[in-house]
């Protein structure tokens, strides 16, 4: 349990570096643009506060019946009322969840739009969705990007969904082992996969994080591929479920 205890502390605090930046937003700056089209920051948190209360659904309900009505028409929805009760309602599914999470008995899988997952890899899903979409709401107010060692759980999401990211691009997923080596915030060095592995990526975490939820092209990030599986897998990388987003190249 220790492993999830810690995934809840970070997507807590994730939670809260978000909420601290929309929280004294007036009318104006909840309804300002942000790079997804048509979405504004109210609707980022309405997406966060939609799929946190279906992750509640999916860890404790048996056999749970998920929201069907489209990512868009959820964050419309969510975003058409006042921002105060969109703040209270986002809150309130983040609490929801972190408590639903920590009661989840070990070794269940819990059902998503996806495979089923354990409590730890829907933290961690969870962890990854309230950053990149957090990147989406600083991004729009012109402040920094969320930078700190709670990207481990994100980066080592994008390092797993390798194989994923090819198959959403029509392409057979790849035998070859790729070594990660990623500098993240603190300067800790984080690594996956071979030591002696031919193919390898490099760079800082952050960069690596943005790159796996597409929100910076490829072409603006300090990244480094050797290697063809490597450097195709940098063009293609994903960690989120659908369909590849517009971020998907470039």
């Amino acid at each position: 349990m220790a492993l999830l205890d810690g995934l809840l502390a970070d997507l807590e605090a994730e939670g809260a570096a978000l909420d601290a930046v929309v929280a004294g937003l007036d009318d104006a700056g909840w309804a300002t643009p942000t790079p997804a089209a048509g979405w504004t920051v109210a609707h980022q948190v309405a997406h966060l506060a939609w799929t946190d209360e279906a992750s509640v659904l999916a860890a404790t309900v048996p056999a749970p019946v998920l929201p069907d009505e489209s990512v868009d028409a959820a964050a419309a929805a969510g975003a058409a009322g006042p921002p105060a009760e969109l703040l209270a309602r986002w809150r309130a599914s983040r609490a929801a969840l972190a408590q639903a999470l920590a009661a989840v008995r070990a070794g269940a899988k819990l059902p998503w739009y996806g495979p089923p997952m354990g409590a730890a890899s829907m933290a961690t899903a969870r962890l990854m969705e309230t950053w990149a979409h957090g990147v989406d709401v600083t991004d729009a107010l012109g402040l920094p990007v969320s930078a700190t060692d709670r990207l481990r759980a994100v980066a080592h999401l994008g390092v797993v969904t390798r194989g994923f990211a090819f198959g959403q691009h029509g392409l057979p997923a790849p035998v070859e082992d790729v070594r990660v080596e990623l500098v993240a915030p603190s300067g800790a060095v984080w690594t996956w996969g071979e030591a002696s592995a031919a193919d390898r990526v490099t760079g800082p975490a952050l960069d690596f994080c943005l790159r796996a939820t597409q929100r910076r092209p490829r072409s603006a990030l300090a990244l480094t591929a050797t290697g063809p599986v490597a450097d195709r897998w940098l063009d293609v990388a994903q960690a989120f479920a659908g369909a590849p987003g517009a971020g998907s190249h470039g």
